[in-house]
């Protein structure tokens, strides 16, 4: 009688989980390239009609608007500033930017870059809360006088004080820039129902648009320990393509940025992801102007 001895299989590994990061970025970067930053410092406009490129930026309460201006003004002038003032508290409070204002950057030569920032209240769930969508397209169109009280509880009326009857091409806005979170799960419904109506007025209007998704680092771990992950992160580049189908921006005109929120220094790598955003949005407005105006 002959006897078989099985040996006991061996245990099976646990299958390891998926990487966060892909191979290779799918969007290259010039990582610490100057050719941005002297592009931007040397942009000037030939259109003589107008002075400047006015960036209207919108989007959801907290995404971090006002700290995208001041990004772009520490970027150029080389040291943390402020000209937008910014809220650190729970954004549930609403928006802390109540008025229309325009945000200069200033040159070391003391005379101004020809490029402008908007900002104003941000979009809320409902009505009667946040920027109403009515201002937003009066505000493209150059109706809104520099200063004016946002209400949330009713729109900008040719009535008012802060409505500017006769808007001259340096008046209108020339590019639209949608703001938005990354580190938000999705977002919500009725705000989305306001961008996309904001969406299809600047379209009407032909101003070309962009997006920026900011506080992508806050979601995604390999970000947050490398920036230079940005354009291997797959929750990044998936939050990307959930931005460009639910609002249909092509995934080409969104740019991720990292605003500067805690440094107290500047960095090389948050610098190039705003410097490339600066460069797009100057160059559509500068497209824009020279066709439209």
């Amino acid at each position: 009688m002959f006897y078989f001895v099985t040996s006991p299989a061996p245990p099976r590994l646990p299958t390891p989980p998926p990487s966060p990061t892909l191979k290779t970025p799918w969007r290259q970067v010039s990582w610490g390239n100057q050719a941005d930053l002297q592009y931007v410092k040397n942009f000037q406009l030939q259109n003589d009609q107008v002075t400047h490129v006015r960036v209207l930026l919108y989007g959801p309460v907290g995404a971090g608007k006002s700290s995208f201006i001041n990004s772009v003004s520490n970027v150029l002038r080389r040291r943390i500033t402020c000209p937008a003032l910014t809220n650190a508290t729970n954004e549930e409070e609403g928006s802390f930017t109540k008025k229309y204002e325009t945000h200069n950057i200033k040159k070391d030569t003391g005379q101004f870059y020809p490029f402008v920032f908007n900002d104003l209240m941000g979009l809320e769930e409902g009505s009667g809360r946040g920027v109403r969508v009515e201002d937003i397209k009066l505000a493209m169109m150059g109706h809104v006088k520099e200063g004016y009280k946002l209400n949330p509880a009713s729109p900008l009326s040719t009535s008012d004080s802060g409505y500017n009857p006769s808007p001259s091409p340096e008046d209108r806005v020339h590019v639209l820039v949608c703001v938005h979170t990354g580190n938000a799960t999705e977002i919500n419904s009725s705000v989305l129902q306001k961008m996309k109506i904001i969406r299809e007025a600047a379209s009407d209007l032909g101003i070309p648009q962009l997006a920026v998704l900011t506080k992508f680092d806050e979601a995604c771990p390999e970000t947050d320990k490398d920036l230079k992950n940005v354009y291997k992160s797959k929750l990044v580049k998936r939050k990307m393509g959930d931005l460009s189908s639910k609002l249909g921006i092509p995934l080409n005109f969104i740019l991720p940025v990292k605003n500067y929120s805690e440094e107290t220094e500047l960095n090389d790598d948050v610098d190039t992801l705003i410097l490339s955003a600066v460069r797009m949005m100057i160059d559509l407005g500068e497209d824009f102007i020279d066709s439209k105006l």
